[in-house]
């Protein structure tokens, strides 16, 4: 491939991501949003982070083949817990998420 097509494809690319990044500002910057949207602003940063809770927790079983305890659950749950009680009392999304990920390592490394 010649260097001048790989350009030209990079530049569409960004140029692309531009636009669909720009459009709903566009769109909405003279005007009021329609009520659907201004239902989907409120509400999705909590639907972000039920689908994100439910992608980290889909895979943790408590027990192996033959019904033994394992202790593959006990690092994420306690970074759940720590995660969810910080953002609770101090209402920092960065130190509860920072906290969380350093608890769920620790105790991966541990156990």
């Amino acid at each position: 491939m010649k260097l001048s097509f790989i350009i030209i494809v990079i530049f569409v690319c960004a140029l692309m991501i531009f636009a669909e990044r720009a459009f709903p500002f566009i769109l909405f910057s003279k005007t009021n949003p329609p009520k659907i949207i201004k239902i989907i602003q409120k509400f999705i940063p909590t639907m972000v982070i039920a689908c994100l809770l439910v992608y980290c927790l889909k895979d943790i079983t408590f027990t192996d083949e033959k019904g033994l305890y394992l202790k593959g659950f006990i690092p994420s749950f306690s970074a759940l817990f720590v995660t969810l009680g910080l953002q609770l009392w101090r209402k920092n999304t960065l130190l509860s998420i920072l906290c969380g990920t350093v608890i769920y390592m620790v105790f991966l490394r541990i156990l």
